[in-house]
């Protein structure tokens, strides 16, 4: 790292063209000494009205070459604050232009704005003219060089891939969505709950969940232990039985004679140190190597928490104890599945919105699925444009007027018999499904994208499923055969929101339980909740990363999360 000398940012004062142009102070980011470059290329006037100001920033060099025969260098550089970059010329004699000009370099400068040559597509240049800090690179050995990178490639370097244009616009995109989840759900009374991350409860009874347990890490310490420190022999520990007997004859000898109490005293405690000793000796006599086990399985009540765990699979039931006190409650966190898939689609870990509302049916939840989706596509429109053009040049033109449609446009309605016979239709007239259409199916992803993307061009929501494709906490209908849920389908990804109005008959979801052969002792806690004050509740559950993969275009549900775990990856 190379350091130079600089003035202190105190003696940074604002040289203004006109009355109206900002401070230094005003422009400075609150917690760092720098002016953030957001703050100068996002004007209205794309920082031309800025001339004349001195301001110091930083940021990591995206592109840089020397010039006017290594006079001076120009750089392109980006501090993560917007797409854009703000052109920054230094002259040799501020610094060693060899070091600062490779991809990937992080430089701090002071300067002074100045217009650039009439025909430039930047509004506004900083002409350095101090060079406050350079943290190096080596061009042969930075693994992100300042050619096109493949989303795949980047994979290999979660910790660097922030640093390019892509991965950097998807995070501001994801803050965009998670600021905007959180504004909306308050704006409309919900509270948020934080739900556990450990679990004894599979909410999906699908089964495929990672299991949370330290037996193994236990077994590995006592098989260690056990070499260094063998468990005492039978013949050690009926020694030491044999003491307490011979402590235990001393101490009765004594009262017998009717010795002092101090003497009786001192033999007793002699005596229980004795057993003390025996008890320590035949419990790590019982010790044995490997996984505990009772009756031929695993015992689980030595676990640590005394019965088998998980990582949650959703915070739906745990929110649903709030939701039936406090009425309107949300939960947003990261969520697991313990599936062996390769596919673009799927994650082991993500994330997901998931809000719950007290005395509201299936109408409320589809009515309250259809404005938050709405909500955040608007969002995105009037915070995130720069990031969302970014998006639509580089990886999907029609990612904006997606955004547009959706957030203005009512969503269509359409029960699960409904959308079946429409899909059965259109395999009369010739259309292939790779999966087979019939009642009863759980519509795959290219049904659900042929509903919204050809029948209806519009985003979808379907409602009232079979019973049998669906979870034992979903309201049973009147006709036995279908459950009171929905799905809500867009362009581009299907299915975004899955949701329902719960069963809150206690009978009823007891059955249920029982009907798909899970133990009823875990949910309990659930039962519960209809057994004292049931009360009409709905919900859903947003995949948070399937609604970027929705808002961006991007096609591989790998590259919307920071840090993807997958089968046989799980970086940092």
């Amino acid at each position: 790292m190379a350091e130079h000398s600089a003035p202190p940012a105190d003696q940074l004062a604002a040289v203004t063209l006109n009355d109206d142009a900002p401070t230094y102070n005003s422009l400075k980011a609150e917690f760092s000494d720098r002016v953030p470059i957001r703050s100068i290329v996002s004007r209205p006037d794309g920082g031309a009205g800025l001339a004349g100001q001195k301001v110091r920033v930083g940021g990591w060099v995206k592109t840089g070459r020397k010039a006017d025969k290594d006079a001076f260098a120009f750089l392109e550089l980006n501090d993560g604050s917007c797409p854009q970059n703000l052109q920054v010329i230094i002259e040799a004699s501020l610094a060693d232009l060899g070091q600062i000009v490779p991809t990937g370099t992080c430089v701090v400068v002071d300067g002074v704005f100045k217009l650039p040559p009439p025909g430039k597509h930047q509004k506004v240049e900083l002409r350095a003219d101090a060079v406050v800090h350079v943290g190096p690179v080596d061009p042969a050995r930075y693994p992100l060089p300042k050619t096109k990178l493949t989303l795949e490639f980047l994979r290999d370097f979660v910790h660097l891939r922030p640093r390019t244009n892509t991965i950097s616009a998807v995070a501001r995109i994801r803050n965009a969505l998670a600021y905007a989840t959180h504004t909306f759900f308050n704006k409309h009374g919900f509270l948020y709950i934080h739900t556990p991350i450990v679990t004894t409860s599979d909410c999906e009874g699908a089964g495929e969940m990672f299991q949370v347990t330290t037996l193994l890490s236990e077994a590995e310490r006592l098989e260690k232990e056990l070499v260094k420190n063998p468990p005492p022999s039978e013949a050690e520990v009926d020694e030491a039985r044999q003491i307490v007997k011979e402590k235990g004859e001393a101490v009765a000898k004594l009262k017998a004679s009717k010795a002092s109490k101090e003497e009786i005293g001192a033999s007793v405690m002699e005596l229980k140190k004795a057993k003390e000793n025996v008890s320590k000796l035949e419990e790590r006599a019982k010790l044995k190597p490997g996984i505990p086990e009772k009756d031929g399985k695993v015992d689980y009540a030595k676990d640590f928490f005394a019965r088998q765990a998980f990582l949650t699979v959703s915070g739906q039931l745990q929110v649903e104890t709030y939701a039936c006190a406090l009425s309107s409650v949300y939960t947003f966190g990261p969520t697991f599945r313990a599936e062996n898939s390769h596919t673009s689609r799927h994650l082991a870990e993500f994330w997901m919105v998931e809000p719950e509302i007290a005395f509201a049916d299936l109408q409320d939840d589809m009515n309250c699925a259809e404005s938050y989706v709405r909500f955040l596509c608007q969002w995105l429109l009037d915070n995130c444009l720069d990031d969302m053009q970014f998006m639509a040049d580089k990886y999907d033109r029609t990612c904006i007027d997606r955004l547009k449609l959706v957030s203005s446009t009512p969503f269509v309605r359409t029960s699960y018999t409904e959308a079946v016979e429409i899909l059965e239709e259109a395999v009369k007239k010739g259309k292939v499904f790779e999966n087979k259409v019939e009642w009863g199916i759980d519509l795959a992803s290219e049904h659900e994208r042929y509903l919204t993307e050809v029948v209806f061009k519009k985003p979808v929501i379907v409602y009232n499923y079979p019973k049998g494709i669906k979870a034992f906490y979903m309201r049973l209908n009147d006709d036995s055969k279908t459950v009171a849920a929905m799905d809500v389908l867009v362009p581009k990804v299907g299915e975004l929101i899955g949701g329902s109005q719960r069963e809150e008959r206690y009978e009823v979801i007891r059955d249920r339980i029982k009907e798909i052969d899970l133990p009823l002792e875990p949910y309990e806690w659930y039962l519960d909740l209809r057994r004292y004050g049931t009360v009409k509740h709905s919900g859903f559950g947003l995949g948070f990363e399937r609604m970027l993969l929705f808002a961006t275009g991007i096609d591989n549900i790998r590259d919307v999360i920071p840090f993807p775990r997958y089968p046989g990856r799980a970086d940092l």
